[in-house]
């Protein structure tokens, strides 16, 4: 794997890749920070923690005291929040498309809006009903803010020098869990869960909403990204807003085409759709759950803080240093996505093995961490190092399909059994898909 092929080269610096794409910003706007590579890094990063730390970050850590206020199960709370994974889902290609067409501001900026506005209606919520509608208000928000949409919306500006600042992005707002976790619990502890969204509602349109309007530039800066086949690992996002659709509509026969086109059997597309399922449920539920797992464990409030503070930097350093080996011993992507499937499995078994001591929660957490942020590398570079370029957008499409239905259903599944089962049998759903994501990379055969 060589760094053009996953695209997980360093951030650049201000402004210097915009010359060569052929993206060069008129004089009289050349010392505005709109025009900075850095600053928009930097600020779009920002806003993506504000979006991430309000939804998915903030079920993990609001779903016991909401259940126990509004005398609720656990599961009837993964059940709402499941079903705003399933809107996102639903939402995801006519947004892709839409920013294509429009660059992505206006999208952008009504999200900051929506997400807080089904924040507040979360904080107001007395009952089952409200609860749901809740969720699928911020559902529609999610589609419209998070990762998809602003990489979309990054592709659109930057076009040729989008990897990099993807890179950027996703590296900021990798610490979404290190600031999001620490100040919810902080927000619910001192203020209550109502107050806590309401908190997180004012963030959006106080912070996300003002990078939005000054970093997303209403001008077009190229044509309408058309995301290149060949793109890298931290752009398979973007791809599977677009090619979903058009993946759910390809018969059976044309993904066979596909795979012979890439002179792979059809066997491997399974194999590669079964890690794409079995990594989205783990990473969803121990988003939604790694608090309340590691509470059912018998870890203390701050062994709980200090693991959710150290899961951020363990993704983005195992992401670093992964580019950093691969580029100097330049080994199969194939080598770090079966290192990475059974990071969760060792981490699973130390928890399970003794008592929640802070260093053995701080342990999980680190190697859970840097498992999962392998992954995320993995899911982008395993389909194009495969199957080539030719084949990457039916693939990418294809495995979107099945790692976002998982993703939807982990959240109320992981609960369900956590809740009827106890926290031995979570970790062994857990543990077991992670385990079956890397038997199905064992089956694989690397090709160069």
């Amino acid at each position: 794997m060589t760094a053009s092929r996953d695209g997980a080269e360093p951030p650049p610096t201000p402004d210097s890749s915009l010359p060569a794409a052929g993206l060069a910003v008129p004089a009289q706007h050349a010392r505005s920070p709109r025009d900075s590579t850095a600053a928009f890094i930097v600020a779009l990063g920002v806003a993506q923690i504000v979006a991430w730390g309000s939804t998915v970050f903030l079920a993990a850590v609001i779903a016991t005291p909401m259940s126990t206020g509004l005398g609720i199960t656990r599961g009837t709370f993964f059940a709402a929040f499941s079903l705003s994974l399933i809107v996102m889902a639903l939402c995801g290609p006519r947004v892709g498309r839409n920013i294509d067409r429009t660059g992505g501001r206006s999208i952008m900026l009504v999200s900051s809006f929506i997400l807080a506005a089904g924040l507040l209606l979360l904080a107001a919520v007395q009952g089952t009903v409200t609860l749901f509608a809740a969720w699928i208000v911020i559902g529609v928000g999610m589609a419209l803010g998070l990762y998809d949409s602003a990489f979309a919306a990054v592709v659109h500006r930057f076009r040729q020098s989008a990897r990099n600042v993807i890179v950027g992005v996703t590296v900021v707002a990798g610490f979404t869990s290190t600031i999001g976790w620490p100040f919810s619990i902080w927000l619910i502890e001192h203020f209550g869960w109502r107050i806590c969204c309401v908190v997180w509602a004012l963030l959006n349109v106080a912070i996300a909403w003002p990078i939005y309007l000054y970093f997303i530039n209403p001008r077009r800066y190229a044509k309408p990204a058309v995301a290149p086949i060949g793109i890298a690992a931290t752009e398979v996002q973007v791809v599977a807003a677009s090619g979903e659709t058009a993946a759910a509509e390809a018969p059976a026969a044309a993904l066979a085409a596909v795979a012979e086109q890439a002179q792979r059997p059809r066997r491997d597309l399974y194999l590669l759709c079964i890690f794409s399922g079995a990594t989205s449920f783990v990473s969803s539920a121990m988003a939604a759950h790694l608090p309340g797992l590691l509470e059912a464990t018998g870890a203390t409030t701050v062994q709980i803080l200090m693991a959710g503070m150290l899961l951020g930097p363990a993704q983005v350093v195992s992401r670093l240093l992964e580019f950093g080996l691969a580029r100097r011993f330049d080994f199969h992507p194939l080598a770090s996505a079966r290192l990475a499937t059974a990071l969760h499995p060792i981490a699973c078994a130390l928890l399970a093995a003794a008592p929640p001591f802070a260093a053995l929660t701080s342990t999980f957490a680190v190697i859970h961490g840097a498992g999962n942020g392998m992954i995320s590398v993995a899911r982008g570079v395993l389909p194009l190092s495969l199957f080539g370029a030719q084949a990457y957008g039916a693939i990418t499409g294809t495995l979107a399909i099945f790692g976002r239905s998982m993703q939807a259903c982990a959240p109320f599944l992981f609960a369900l059994v956590l809740e009827s089962l106890g926290v031995g049998w979570a970790m062994l759903l857990s543990s077991g898909l992670s385990i079956a994501a890397s038997f199905s990379l064992l089956a694989l055969r690397a090709r160069r």
